[in-house]
């Protein structure tokens, strides 16, 4: 069970599968897609730890942040940037890399690499080359905040950080409140307000956790309904720190309206209890109908020509 551990670091065996299925061993490099910690430095793995120490090549996110975990642990390997301004060019370096034979570990600046963080790119390239990718797992904010939430958590879905443009976080949020499993969701200090105060029309008074500066010396929880977190928030004179939101189910989704409610009354209900424009709503009445968007424009502008987004 420690064959690989103890071989040459340069050239890993692995056996990948053929087109025709066969399975054959390739000698290329291995990226490693490498955890560190969301804060407190004594939560890097012993794995990721050896993982680190052993790569011929440490792709950050920012070298000078990793620079502190980096020298805590005597980790003096080569290291380059790796983030979305050169995702594509640094691709392509580190591709011809992996090909020589050489390993690479991809970090970001905190948690898992590719979770609302540069690196897809690189994934998808080696995995289209045929260069394998080797996870090794470790903190994440978004698991940790779910964890500690005390919401359900068989079910659930990760959004990532909502749009910083206000009518375009209205739309994912519009979305987001058909499902029926808990959300977690990423936000800017800076943004939360705005997004709360959008939060609470469109999702109602759910159930929500906001976990503040997770395994930091200032670490946070604050559970209540939406609307309570978002009072809770304004009471205080700043924002700071790293936030995540967990946000429990809302209620299954409204069956078809009856075939007495007309498209209109239908539109203007959900305007009524959401707060969206007509054009938001109207698209959010066309998927419960199970219409699409092109046909319930045209039914409605028939019906009622002089309504206006």
């Amino acid at each position: 069970m420690f064959l690989v551990a103890a071989m040459p670091r340069q050239v890993h065996p692995w056996f990948i599968f053929s087109e025709k299925g066969n399975r054959v061993a390739s000698t290329s490099g291995i990226l490693y897609l490498v955890a560190t910690p969301i804060g407190n430095l004594e939560d890097l793995s012993l794995r990721a730890l050896r993982i680190l120490k052993q790569v011929d090549m440490i792709a950050c996110e920012d070298t000078r942040h990793s620079s502190k975990l980096f020298t805590h642990y005597g980790i003096q390997g080569r290291r380059i940037s790796y983030h979305e301004h050169n995702e594509v060019r640094r691709t392509a370096e580190l591709v011809r890399m992996l090909k020589e034979g050489k390993t690479v570990a991809l970090v970001s600046d905190a948690g898992m690499p590719l979770i609302s963080d540069p690196g897809q790119t690189l994934v998808d390239a080696c995995r289209n080359e045929g260069i394998p990718v080797t996870p090794i797992p470790g903190p994440s904010a978004a698991l940790a905040a779910l964890a500690g939430s005390g919401l359900p958590a068989e079910r659930f879905m990760f959004a990532g950080f909502l749009s910083a443009k206000s009518s375009l976080r209205r739309k994912q949020l519009q979305e987001l409140s058909l499902g029926t499993c808990t959300l977690i969701l990423y936000e800017a200090p800076h943004r939360l307000l705005a997004a709360l105060e959008e939060m609470c029309p469109i999702l109602g008074a759910r159930q929500a956790c906001l976990a503040r500066e997770l395994t930091k010396i200032h670490e946070e929880w604050i559970r209540g309904t939406l609307p309570e977190i978002l009072e809770n928030m304004k009471s205080r004179p700043g924002i700071k720190g790293e936030i995540t939101l967990v946000i429990a189910p809302g209620p299954n989704p409204p069956a078809p309206a009856p075939q007495n409610v007309s498209l209109q009354q239908e539109v203007e209900d959900e305007i009524r209890t959401t707060g969206v424009s007509h054009k938001e709503a109207l698209k959010a009445v066309a998927r419960r109908r199970g219409l699409s968007r092109r046909d319930a424009y045209r039914i409605f502008h028939a019906q009622f020509p002089e309504t206006t987004d």
